[in-house]
């Protein structure tokens, strides 16, 4: 039975990322004890809301470093909604915010606007497609296992822009606007969506993760 540590930082409902992954069959932890984190065999960074907060819930805990001496360890890493966004290096959120930096890029504002110019609800939220960028492969990657233009869930108003092509495992689209849906460099994952609510896809994209070890 794999264990997933779950990086627990005063933002969102863990709870519910927990028992996702118990479902898939593994043992769960959550913890801000930096040795745990570094010691990890799978880490799991969820979160919701804004990105200073949630920077700011790991910098009083201790845990950035440890979060960055994790991600080189070449073992299996997934950010889930802010967990993702705070992967990258800064945010445009409430004002410039430097976020982990473990994947190169930025966090915008979702555009209000559609590409043909008709504004939209924002935050997005609810089902969406998401897609295979053009030359990557999902085959080895979290996605391995489930169809192109699986619907997903989705509730956020920031969308992280990888600053490499390659880093874009998956995109879906809000009125035509680019979001991406998934990220990825080498053993470190992050996930726009809420795999934990979005059924037996979500479900298998969990499975898959607890894979890569």
């Amino acid at each position: 039975m794999p264990t997933v540590t779950i990086i627990d930082y005063g933002i969102g409902n863990l709870l519910s990322v927990a028992r996702a992954f118990e479902h898939c069959g593994a043992n769960v932890v959550l913890t801000d004890d930096p040795a745990k984190i570094i010691g990890a065999d799978y880490l799991v960074l969820p979160g919701v809301g804004a990105f200073a907060d949630g920077m700011s819930g790991l910098t009083k805990r201790g845990l950035v470093e440890p979060i960055k001496a994790f991600a080189v360890k070449e073992r299996p890493f997934l950010g889930i909604c802010l967990g993702m966004q705070l992967m990258l290096d800064e945010s445009e959120e409430f004002g410039a915010n430097e976020g982990l930096g473990l994947i190169p890029g930025k966090v915008v504002a979702v555009p209000s606007v559609g590409i043909n110019g008709a504004s939209h609800k924002i935050p997005h939220i609810g089902w969406n497609e998401i897609r295979t960028p053009n030359d990557v492969s999902w085959k080895e990657t979290i996605l391995e296992t489930i169809p192109d233009k699986s619907s997903l869930y989705f509730v956020h108003s920031f969308t992280a822009m990888p600053l490499l092509h390659e880093h874009r495992l998956a995109n879906c689209y809000y009125n035509e606007q680019l979001i991406a849906a998934t990220i990825r460099k080498d053993n470190l994952y992050g996930c726009q969506f809420h795999p934990e609510k979005s059924g037996q896809i979500g479900l298998a994209i969990l499975r898959r993760f607890l894979m890569l070890g």
